[in-house]
């Protein structure tokens, strides 16, 4: 504002001498010759300390503005935080500082963010060496017994076969752990297309179906030909196979798994509902947690990965899954996927 009110005040000044001179020349005759020039003396002294004071306002703003962003950046050099900002005025030193302000909230969003990743990765490091521990353990001490004792040819064939099952574990468990990292730090790329969803499902299905048959289990699909859906199919078919492979896990032999597809207005609904050994209503949150194991199920092959990656999955395409389930009876997972991607 000072600034503008010294440029306003020069104008004025070079308007006036303008306007002296013309009338400087209609009167040249009728004005005595010593009052024109102490008038002209006196003009010339005014703009010449006009002058002067705007360049000494001029050289004191433009320290206080240096002073101020000097204090700026300091503090947020020491970790101060930023100091207050006045950011409505209309002032130079405002609308630098507000810059500041914009320039130092994206730098702390870009820090904290990468806080966040730092303590994912260390997770995920400290998850993938404590469960890799117990295969390898069991290894080493079944190739020790190999190696030291003499066995029978009956006896070295179940130790072999026993190590078989341990390296498939451990396969399985690399390859959902590289699932989960590639998820926890987004890394994969989703590739969304309107697709029929009775083909994804088809896909789902037939990753579990061996271990159905194998179990008399029976699984059935109820979904129109015609209903499709914005969605990735290969990972949208990842989420569905992981909640129909716990379906299979939990239920008895004889069971029934059944998907049932609904379109509604936004979302089409998939239901997969089993008719195995349920969940309490109090771990209903709990199923989605990464490693989570009930006490009910801990004799049974698995590591707490799948229901935690179909979730991560669904989400990601603005999707979302919901359990119901009774104890004894069977459960229903319930899988919403946006009909449209708006």
């Amino acid at each position: 504002m000072r600034a503008q009110t010294m440029a306003r005040g020069l104008r004025a000044a070079v308007v006036a001498l303008g306007g002296l001179i013309c009338l400087w020349a209609l009167v040249w005759e009728a004005l005595p010759l010593p009052l024109l020039r102490g008038g002209l003396l006196a003009f010339g002294l005014g703009v010449v300390a006009l002058v002067v004071w705007r360049e000494v306002l001029w050289r004191r703003q433009t320290g206080d503005l240096a002073n101020d962003l000097c204090d700026t950046v300091d503090a947020l050099m020491e970790g101060k935080g930023f100091p207050a900002v006045q950011t409505y005025e209309d002032s130079v030193t405002a609308k630098v500082q507000g810059k500041l302000l914009q320039y130092y909230e994206k730098m702390a969003d870009g820090q904290r963010q990468s806080t966040e990743d730092k303590q994912t990765i260390q997770e995920l490091v400290s998850d993938i060496s404590h469960q890799v521990k117990t295969p390898l353990a069991n290894l080493q001490m079944f190739l020790g017994i190999l190696r030291q004792h003499p066995l029978s040819s009956e006896k070295r064939e179940e130790f072999l076969a026993l190590m078989a099952g341990q390296v498939d574990k451990l396969e399985f468990l690399l390859a959902s752990l590289i699932k989960m990292s590639r998820l926890e730090t987004g890394t994969f790329a989703l590739h969304l297309e309107e697709s029929p969803l009775s083909e994804t499902l088809a896909k789902a299905v037939g990753a579990v179906w061996a271990k159905g048959e194998a179990k008399g289990i029976a699984l059935a699909i109820h979904c129109d030909d015609t209903i499709t859906v914005c969605h990735d199919p290969k990972w949208t078919a990842e989420a569905l196979g992981n909640i129909l492979d716990n379906a299979v896990k939990y239920t008895p032999a004889g069971g029934q798994v059944t998907i049932t597809v609904r379109p509604w207005q936004f979302y089409t609904r998939i239901d997969i509902t089993d008719t195995g050994i349920g969940i309490p209503e109090g771990e209903y949150h709990q199923v989605f947690q990464r490693f989570y194991r009930s006490q009910a199920v801990a004799d049974q092959e698995g590591v707490g990965l799948g229901l935690y990656l179909a979730r991560g999955i669904i989400t990601r395409q603005r999707g979302y899954i919901s359990v119901k389930s009774k104890v004894g009876e069977g459960t229903t997972f319930s899988v919403y996927l946006l009909r449209e991607m708006r």
